[in-house]
């Protein structure tokens, strides 16, 4: 259990001295931390410290790059994802993302959104029309398409756009949302609007972002975890890392003078 200020939070993930590789290549080194359930955890770091490659770990997605490994445990629910018998299918099902540009589909709205329960097989047992108006309200765009849901993905604004892939993964009934840099394309106001999104998200789901941008860790995240050279240098509740951090390297990274 993450104890903070004096509350005991279920951990939807523990990971314990992770390794990862690229070939001969070690890309994360030694990880060891929590991620609680249902609440917000941002990584932040420069480019190629391992942020997004860590939460490719949490799904498996690098298990497509040829060459990469992982060693450790990366417990979700108390069971290691990386042991033999686990089915990554139902695992990516159980863990969705959101990329980082928007990547709707070439089809319609109402067909990126079904997309998902359609392959799972979802339909013997649920309503298709149900989970689209659900996941599109619970993306904060119903209310903007419900009125022209065959039209094409692509004549959406990029905001749009993004949070249309937000409820593609959400159609799905994820228990993990993994999001890397999900605003980095977007423009302010879009941006506020994914991160107010969250924080809705964040009473069901427990959600990792990865993020260049410190002042959108400082708003939207309960933890964050800092990232140097594949290494965790530390990790700690969001307030505490940007107020008073502990190590000398994240206080000089937050304040500008690292990185």
């Amino acid at each position: 259990m993450l104890s903070v200020d004096s509350v005991d939070l279920k951990n939807k993930f523990e990971i314990k001295n992770l390794d990862f590789y690229y070939g001969s290549f070690q890309a994360l080194f030694g990880l060891t931390l929590p991620i609680p359930e249902k609440r917000i955890t941002a990584l932040i770091g420069p480019s190629g410290c391992g942020k997004s490659t860590f939460l490719r770990t949490l799904n498996r997605m690098n298990d497509m790059v040829p060459g990469a490994r992982a060693e450790g445990e990366v417990l979700l629910n108390g069971q290691n994802i990386y042991a033999p018998d686990v089915n990554v299918t139902d695992l990516r099902q159980r863990v969705g993302m959101v990329f980082q540009r928007p990547n709707p589909f070439p089809q319609s709205i109402y067909d990126n959104v079904a997309f998902g329960p359609r392959v799972l097989g979802m339909l013997k047992t649920h309503d298709l029309a149900e989970i689209i108006e659900r996941s599109l309200q619970d993306a904060a765009l119903w209310d903007e398409v419900k009125d022209n849901l065959h039209a094409p993905a692509l004549s959406l604004t990029p905001g749009q756009q993004q949070r249309l892939c937000l409820a593609r993964t959400l159609a799905a009934q994820p228990e993990v949302i993994l999001m890397d840099e999900p605003a980095s394309a977007l423009d302010p106001v879009a941006t506020l609007h994914i991160e107010d999104l969250m924080w809705r998200l964040a009473e069901n789901y427990t959600i990792v972002i990865v993020t260049h941008n410190m002042q959108q860790a400082a708003r939207a995240s309960n933890f964050t975890g800092f990232f140097w050279l594949g290494k965790l240098v530390e990790y700690r509740p969001t307030k505490d890392i940007f107020t008073a951090p502990k190590e000398p390297l994240t206080e000089a990274y937050i304040t500008g003078r690292q990185g």
